[in-house]
C-alpha cells in the first residue's frame, strides 16, 4: 500500500493545469534525488541562498536569484523589497509599525485572487484604469510619495484593458517606481525567465517554482535586479524579519535549482509537439459528438502557448459535468467556466493517461 492508499487519499489524473489544489507538478527523478542528497548534510543556508541565486542568475540571464516558498510569498518578499530597499532600518521601522505609509498601484484589469499578498507586506494596493481601457496619464496621475512599486500581472490572457509592459516601465523609470512581474504561471516560453526582467527591464520577476518548472511545489523564484534581489534577500529568511515565515528549506533550494537546470536544457519543441499530438487526437476522438462544439485552443487559461481541447457544452451545465467526472474512477481533473465551457489539458498528464482522459470525457458529456 502507498502513501496516498493508506490515508485513503484518491489519487487523479490531471487534465486540467499544474494548480497548487491538485498538488503542482510531478517532480523528476533528478529533482527528487537532489533533495534526498541536500536533506543529509548541514549547510549555512546564507550561504546556500547565495550560491544557489548565482547559479540561477546565470542560468536564467539576470542579475540575481533568490528562492522562495512559492510565488504568493514572492510577492510579499518582493514589496517589501520596493519598500525597504534592503535597509535594516527601514525593515525594523515595518516591524515598528512606524514606516511610512505604501501603496503598490495595480491595473484594475490585472486584479487577481492573488494580489492580496501586496496588503500581507503592509501596503494599501491602489487600482489605476478600468475593466474596459487604461491610459498612460492615468497611471501618472496614480504615483506619488507613498508609490512604492507599480505590481504587473504578466499574460496575454490579461493584456487587453491595460498598458502594455513596455509602457509601465518607460511611466515607472520616469518617477524612479520599481516594476514588479507577476509571471506566476508564465512558463512555457523558456525565454520569459529573462525576458521581463532582463530584456524588459523591470526590476523583479516571480514564477512559481511547483509548474512548469516542475520544482518542489511549495517553492517560488524571483529574479532581477542584483539591488532588488539583495532587498528580498534582507527582508527574507534565514533573516529574522517579516519574511522569515516564507523559509525555502536547504532541500527545497536543491529541488528547484535543479528544476530549472533540467527546464533550460530540456527540447522544448519536442515537448510541445507532444501535446499537440495529443490534443489533436483528442478533439479527432470527440468530433462525433454533435451536441458539444469541440475545437482546438492553443492558449490556455494562464495565457501560455499550450494547446488544448476547447469543449462548449450546449447549456450551463460545466458544474454538472465536473460533478460527474468527479464520480468515475479514475477521477479526471479539468479547467472549467463554472458555465458552459470545459477545457483539457495534456500537459500535465503521465504517460498513458492520454486515452483514460477521452474515455472518461465521453462518458460525462452531453449527447442530446
Amino acid at each position: 500500500m502507498d502513501f496516498y492508499q493508506s490515508l485513503g487519499v484518491t489519487k487523479r489524473i490531471n487534465a486540467a493545469a499544474c494548480y497548487t489544489a491538485l498538488g503542482g507538478s510531478i517532480m523528476p527523478t533528478e529533482v527528487i534525488a537532489a533533495m534526498n542528497d541536500a536533506a543529509k548534510s548541514f549547510i549555512s543556508l546564507h550561504e546556500l541562498q547565495q550560491k544557489a541565486g548565482e547559479k540561477i542568475a546565470k542560468l536564467t540571464k539576470n542579475e540575481g536569484a533568490f528562492i522562495t516558498t512559492g510565488a504568493a510569498a514572492g510577492i510579499v518578499l518582493s514589496v517589501l523589497a520596493c519598500r525597504t530597499r534592503g535597509s535594516l532600518i527601514e525593515v525594523q521601522k515595518i516591524i515598528n509599525g512606524t514606516a511610512p505609509e505604501s501603496e503598490v498601484l495595480m491595473f484594475t484589469g490585472h486584479r487577481i485572487p492573488y494580489d492580496a499578498a501586496i496588503r500581507v507586506a503592509g501596503s494599501n494596493l491602489v487600482t489605476v484604469g478600468d475593466a474596459i481601457q487604461s491610459f498612460e496619464h492615468q497611471l501618472e496621475a496614480g504615483i506619488n510619495e507613498k508609490t512604492s512599486a507599480i505590481f504587473y500581472c504578466a499574460g496575454e490572457h490579461l493584456k487587453s484593458a491595460v498598458l502594455s509592459l513596455d509602457k509601465t516601465i518607460k511611466i515607472a523609470k520616469k518617477y524612479s517606481v520599481p516594476v514588479i512581474v507577476d509571471a506566476a504561471a508564465q512558463l512555457p516560453p523558456l525565454s520569459n525567465l529573462w525576458r521581463f526582467t532582463s530584456d524588459s527591464g523591470a526590476d523583479l520577476a516571480i514564477f512559481s517554482g511547483g509548474k512548469a518548472l516542475r520544482g518542489p511545489q511549495s517553492s517560488g523564484l524571483i529574479v532581477g535586479k542584483k539591488e532588488f534581489i539583495e532587498a528580498v534577500r534582507v527582508n527574507g529568511a534565514p533573516n529574522q524579519g517579516l519574511g522569515r515565515g516564507f523559509k525555502a528549506s536547504k532541500e527545497e533550494i536543491a529541488g528547484l535549482l535543479t528544476a530549472i537546470e533540467l527546464y533550460v536544457n530540456r527540447d522544448h519543441e519536442a515537448f510541445w509537439q507532444k501535446w499537440s499530438k495529443t490534443v489533436n487526437q483528442w478533439v479527432s476522438a470527440l468530433s462525433d459528438n454533435r451536441t458539444c462544439q469541440i475545437y482546438r485552443d492553443d492558449i490556455n487559461e494562464a495565457g501560455q502557448p499550450v494547446p488544448r481541447v476547447a469543449i462548449k457544452l450546449p447549456s450551463d451545465s460545466a458544474l454538472e459535468v465536473v460533478a460527474k467526472l468527479q464520480k468515475l474512477d479514475p477521477i479526471v481533473e479539468v479547467v472549467h467556466n463554472s458555465r458552459n465551457m470545459v477545457w483539457i489539458s495534456p500537459d500535465s498528464l503521465q504517460a498513458g493517461e492520454e486515452d483514460v482522459v477521452i474515455e472518461q470525457i465521453k462518458k460525462v458529456l452531453p449527447t442530446k
